[in-house]
């Protein structure tokens, strides 16, 4: 998938070239091949430069990409109505991994309230200080006398708590190792340095880990065609048990575009499931730009649910169109096109219901797994 990207300014390929620096001497340091996990934790998260550490915006029109609470307020208040019996339930908290620009989060404190579900605290699991100053500037705009509920966290709860955990687009951004089947063996995709000093692939033979893992991920490669790139995360696992360890009692809700395992590992997705997102062009070369563009890849919600039931959760996934409809959607537009303020609100809205929901848009695309204990 090849786009025409808009070009950096000087100070962003300034910033782009320090990264680079950063991982080049990493590729050296590894005898000239480093795993592509290793790459894109650095280039989205390394302290100060990595994507998501340093300063530029990345969420809205302004960034890179628009998430569902970036569209509107339907997704956030549906979201709130599966949450709230939860929230009555435990008298607990809300717990946001990756709050983004706050959008969410003002819009669930809004509709909870409105609902008579409020949380005790609305925990913001944020470590870019820039992130942070951009979340209390929402939640002050949009809802200044919830603001003192709002607790900001560098790591998952220390101690016990109750109550409801959410991450929107979230699992996508860890790193995952890249691999390809190829002529019957299995290779560990790198990556590597050009003569010029550019990012290239470079495929070496698979350690005793990556071998395991794809016999586990893909048991039958015989029914994909040759050669067959694709990618899964090795930490799921235990990032999942971390952020939920001293959840005792709740639920976890996990928003994000992928697929279930069969769908993930079939030939329609022979080139692997790899995105790039730079100013709102989504392209699939992820050794350009580093530091200055998101790195996704799509999730394995069997994956995900197997993460879940090792954390001792029950778990269920359905598309986020079915999600969105069981949670109230139909009062939600209904209420909301009643009360819009004109005609162009009311297209606006119909537009965005159209993009959540229909087969093609977000409705298909993207999943919802939820896991309980």
């Amino acid at each position: 998938m090849r786009v025409d990207l808009p070009p950096p300014s000087p100070d962003e390929l300034a910033h782009s070239e320090r990264v680079a620096a950063l991982i080049r001497g990493e590729i050296y340091a590894a005898g000239g091949a480093l795993d592509f996990a290793r790459y894109m934790e650095l280039a989205l998260y390394a302290p100060g430069l990595g994507y998501y550490s340093a300063g530029a915006a990345k969420f809205g029109t302004a960034g890179d990409f628009v998430t569902a609470p970036e569209l509107g307020f339907v997704f956030a208040r549906c979201l709130a109505r599966a949450i709230a019996p939860t929230l009555r339930e435990t008298r607990g908290d809300v717990l946001e991994l990756g709050p983004g620009s706050g959008a969410l989060a003002a819009e669930l404190l809004v509709e909870l309230e409105r609902l008579d579900a409020l949380p005790v605290r609305y925990l913001l699991l944020e470590r870019s200080a820039d992130l942070r100053e951009r979340q209390r500037t929402t939640l002050t705009q949009r809802c200044a006398h919830l603001f003192d509920r709002c607790v900001w966290l560098d790591m998952p709860p220390a101690e016990s708590w109750r109550g409801a955990l959410i991450a929107n687009e979230v699992v996508d951004a860890l790193p995952v190792r890249a691999f390809v089947l190829r002529d019957g063996e299995v290779f560990a995709r790198a990556v590597g340095v050009d003569g010029n000093g550019r990012f290239v692939w470079r495929e070496i033979p698979a350690d005793a880990a990556l071998q395991a893992d794809t016999a586990h991920f893909v048991p039958d490669e015989s029914a994909l065609p040759h050669p067959f790139m694709s990618e899964y995360c090795p930490t799921l696992v235990p990032w999942l048990a971390e952020v939920t360890r001293n959840l005792e009692h709740g639920a976890a809700w996990f928003i994000d575009y992928g697929y279930s395992r069969p769908e993930y590992y079939a030939p329609q997705h022979a080139n692997g499931t790899l995105r790039c997102h730079f100013r709102h062009r989504a392209h699939d070369d992820p050794l350009i730009l580093p530091g200055l563009q998101d790195i996704t890849a799509h999730v394995d919600f069997d994956a995900l649910v197997e993460a879940g039931s090792a954390a001792g959760f029950e778990a269920s996934v359905e598309r986020q169109s079915q999600f969105l409809i069981r949670h109230g959607l139909d009062e939600v537009f209904t209420d909301t096109y009643a009360s819009a303020a004109g005609e162009a609100a009311r297209y606006a809205l119909a537009q965005e219901v159209k993009r959540l929901t229909l087969p093609g848009q977000m409705g298909d695309a993207f999943r919802v797994a939820m896991i309980r204990r």
